[in-house]
């Protein structure tokens, strides 16, 4: 490849983005005749009345050819050394890919479903109100990001080669536009057949998957991780362990606990789902109704400060629906979707508060490591208890009565199929935690003049935006620092937020055992 001459930047009107010949010219209007160019970022600027698209484009002293199509070494590894992967998630089978790539061989135990009978246990949830501990919107083949939304939210190469994770996935099947989508997006009802293909190259290599297989215990001898043993099952061997497990294995926490390995209690964040009209949504947005043709459903992100606490927008859902997110009964937890066109009228996002160890030390400091986790346990049973019915309806009340702290004499129309009761979900979170949110609403409306709404429904509890724990990893050999041969990864063990960088910590992690096996 040569050398970069330099980045420029083209602006398109919304009637042309799609025409490719159009966008060529104006490209070439600007370079000289012997350059070529490659588009590297596509995004919308919405500063002005009018939104346009920019094209972010690298320009080089002389033609080249570029890359149409992707291909990667998968080799027969059946033979091969050994390394278990403990879960199916992002960064369990991109890890599995890296694995095969430098010639070990993959064992993923997972304790849920494949891709497609998760969603027989997806739809009880809806129907019967019924939770499958090891089968939902987190547990399976997947992980937590397979049924809720496929959102590529990092473009940092800090954790890792986050373009060859962008080409695998357009490999097994994604479309190229996340290769220079700004804010690249994939769709829960894309993700299946693409993880489908994962699963079946990693087969076909030579690689093992262990469905419906939970692990329930470490065989550790004189401080080194010689297998794990799975429950039903017999005891699982091989040269090391990655554990990406996703931040709602609370029993694989546990068994850390039990077995006096050393885990941390991890910050993290905690709040509510927000539903707005998507319409008003793409108003606030884009200056004008109806939305160009030619612009997708709009979305925001938000922060403000409120007595030096944190607060923010998280896993913003433009064009989708809130799913219940639950991973045991008698719990009630929140998340957002969308599919791949974003063709929903409604627009949710989380909007959550920091939680600190001292907002919760006198009543959880008992607990330990385990102090967040149990306090995120104690606010999901305690918003399920509140509902009275056993079922998976979700509190809710219009953002204007949850700011003046009153109960919703009516709820508007909503994507959270389940249903809605309404409450003071005010006075079902903790005081902080409440005033923090109706604070930040009141600063949020100064930035995005429509947010306060008698239109926008706030519904509880947004609680699982990253793992209440962190497993601790010497920074050089990635291992845990009291156990040899295990090696934590991805959001569960507190490493990564979000599909990408899950994904890519698995490789991290599959490229450092690789050197130290070998």
């Amino acid at each position: 490849m040569p050398d970069i001459l330099k980045k420029i930047q083209i602006e398109i009107d919304l009637d042309y983005i799609n025409d490719c010949e159009f966008i060529k010219s104006k490209i070439l209007n600007n370079i000289n005749r012997n350059q070529s160019f490659k588009i590297i970022k596509k995004s919308i600027d919405s500063r002005k009345k009018t939104p346009k698209y920019v094209l972010t484009v690298e320009i080089f002293d002389k033609e080249i050819k570029f890359e149409r199509s992707y291909s990667f070494k998968y080799q027969d590894v059946s033979s091969k050394k050994r390394v278990i992967i403990i879960g199916a998630g992002p960064a369990g089978y991109f890890a599995a890919l890296e694995l095969i790539e430098l010639g070990i061989k993959p064992i993923i135990i997972e304790r849920g479903k494949d891709i497609k009978n998760r969603r027989k246990n997806i739809k009880d949830i809806y129907k019967q109100g019924l939770i499958n501990p090891d089968s939902n919107y987190c547990f399976g083949e997947g992980g937590a990001g397979a049924y809720s939304d496929g959102k590529l939210f990092t473009r940092s190469t800090k954790r890792g080669d986050i373009n060859k994770f962008l080409k695998q996935l357009v490999f097994f099947g994604a479309s190229n536009e996340i290769l220079i989508d700004s804010n690249p997006h994939i769709g829960s009802n894309k993700l299946p057949k693409i993880i489908a293909n994962i699963r079946n190259t990693i087969l076909s290599c030579g690689g093992e998957i262990h469905f419906n297989s939970k692990v329930n215990g470490f065989i550790i001898k004189n401080n080194v991780l010689k297998s794990v043993s799975i429950e039903d099952k017999d005891e699982v061997y091989a040269d090391a362990v990655i554990l990406a497990c996703g931040h709602s294995a609370r029993d694989i926490f546990n068994i850390f606990l039990k077995n006096k390995i050393l885990i941390e209690p991890k910050p993290f964040a905690l709040g509510v789902r927000i539903e707005h009209p998507q319409e008003l949504i793409d108003k606030i947005q884009y200056h004008h109704f109806p939305r160009h043709k030619n612009l997708p459903a709009a979305s925001y992100r938000l922060n403000c400060q409120v007595n030096g606490r944190g607060v923010y927008s998280f896993c913003m859902c433009p064009g989708g629906m809130i799913i219940p997110a639950s991973t045991a009964p008698n719990e009630l937890v929140l998340n957002g979707m969308s599919l791949h066109k974003r063709a929903s009228s409604y627009a949710n996002s989380g909007i959550v508060t920091e939680i600190r160890l001292d907002d919760i030390a006198q009543n959880y400091q008992k607990y330990g490591p385990l102090a967040f986790l149990k306090f995120q346990e104690s606010i999901e049973k305690n918003i399920f208890n509140s509902i009275s019915d056993g079922s998976q309806k979700a509190p809710g009340q219009r953002i204007t009565d949850f700011i003046k702290g009153k109960i919703s004499s009516s709820i508007p129309k909503s994507s959270y199929l389940p249903g809605i009761k309404s409450l003071r979900i005010d006075k079902l979170l903790p005081d902080f935690i409440a005033s923090s949110l109706k604070s930040a609403f009141i600063e949020f409306d100064k930035k995005k003049r429509g947010f306060i709404t008698d239109e926008a429904i706030v519904l509880a509890v947004e609680s699982r935006t990253s793992s209440p724990i962190k497993i601790p990893r010497d920074s050089k050999t990635l291992m845990h620092p009291q156990i040899k041969n295990l090696f934590p990864c991805g959001e569960g063990a507190g490493y990564a937020g979000g599909i990408s960088s899950s994904a890519m910590d698995g490789q991290v992690i599959a490229q450092t055992i690789f050197n130290l096996i070998n």
